[in-house]
C-alpha cells in the first residue's frame, strides 16, 4: 500500500512538473524574470540620472536576455553586495568580469565574452611608467572604494610599504592623483577615460596592468544556472548570425604585467 501511494505521488509530481514546463513554453506565456545585478562601472554599466540602468553592457545584456526568453529585471548594487547576492542566490546573473577569486565555486561564467576590460596604473606626466608590479613598493597607490581588483587589493594590503588611499569614485580618484595625493591610480581604463576632461586632464598617462574579460556571471545557487548559461551563449550566437551583436572574441593572449601574483592570474 505504501509503495503504491509513493508511486502515485511521484506520478503526480512528474505530471505537475510537465504541466509547468509546458505552460512555460506556451505561446503568449509571460517570459520568466531574470534578476540582473549591475554596478557603477561607466560606460559599461551604470545608473543614469533618471535612476535607470544604462551602459553598453546593459543594453547588450537586455538584448541577449530577451533573445534567450527572459525578462531582465536590473538591480543596482555595490560590488560587495553583488558578490554576496550571487553567492546566496538573491540575484541570478551579473554582467561583470571573469576570474573573481571571491566568487570561485559559487558561479558559472559564460563561455562568450563580448569585450575586454583593462586595468591600468595611471600616473602624471613626468613620473615613471609602471613596468613591473613590484615598482609599487614604497609608493602611494590610489584605489576605488569597494573595488577588489580581482584579489589584487589583498596583495597590496599585504605589503606595508605600499600606502593605499581610497577614492569614492573615478573622477575623485583622478583629482586626487592630480593633487599628488598618490603616485599611481589603480583603475580600469574604460571608467577613467569616461571622466577625463580634454585639456584639463591631458597630463595623465597609463601603464596597463592586466586584461580581463567581460562575461555573464550566473549564480550556482540557481538550480538552472548551467541551463541559463547555455541559453545566453546560444542566444548570443543567434544574434551574431543576424549581425546584431559583435562577433565572438578570441580569448587568447590576455596581458599581465610582470610581477603580477601568479595565484591571481
Amino acid at each position: 500500500m505504501f509503495i503504491a501511494r509513493l508511486a502515485g505521488l511521484c506520478l503526480l509530481m512528474f505530471a505537475a512538473w510537465g504541466a509547468f514546463a509546458q505552460s512555460d513554453s506556451e505561446p503568449g506565456a509571460a517570459a520568466p524574470i531574470l534578476r540582473v545585478a549591475y554596478l557603477e562601472f561607466p560606460p559599461i554599466t551604470y545608473q543614469a540620472s533618471n535612476g535607470q540602468p544604462a551602459g553598453s553592457f546593459i543594453e547588450l545584456t537586455r538584448k541577449v536576455a530577451v533573445e534567450a526568453g527572459y525578462q531582465p529585471e536590473f538591480i543596482y548594487l555595490p560590488v560587495s553586495r553583488v558578490y554576496l547576492y550571487l553567492t546566496n542566490g538573491l540575484i541570478d546573473v551579473w554582467p561583470g568580469v571573469t576570474d573573481v577569486p571571491r566568487l570561485q565555486g559559487n558561479v558559472l561564467e559564460s563561455w562568450i565574452s563580448p569585450a575586454p576590460v583593462h586595468l591600468s596604473a595611471w600616473y602624471l606626466e613626468g613620473s615613471p611608467p609602471l613596468s613591473h608590479l613590484d615598482e609599487l613598493r614604497g609608493k602611494r597607490v590610489i584605489v576605488i572604494g569597494g573595488y577588489t581588483y580581482a584579489g589584487l587589493l589583498d596583495w597590496l594590503d599585504a605589503h606595508p610599504d605600499i600606502r593605499i588611499t581610497e577614492a569614492p569614485n573615478h573622477r575623485s580618484a583622478v583629482d586626487m592623483l592630480k593633487r599628488r595625493r598618490g603616485d599611481y591610480l589603480l583603475d580600469y581604463r574604460q571608467p577613467v577615460r569616461q571622466v577625463l576632461v580634454p585639456g584639463s586632464d591631458d597630463m595623465l598617462r597609463e601603464s596597463e596592468v592586466r586584461t580581463r574579460d567581460l562575461a555573464w556571471i550566473f549564480s550556482l545557487a540557481h538550480p538552472r544556472a548551467a541551463l541559463m548559461r547555455d541559453e545566453f551563449d546560444d542566444a548570443y550566437l543567434r544574434l551574431v548570425e543576424r549581425g546584431e551583436v559583435p562577433p565572438v572574441r578570441d580569448l587568447t593572449g590576455a596581458y599581465v604585467i610582470p610581477g603580477y601574483p601568479e595565484q591571481l592570474q
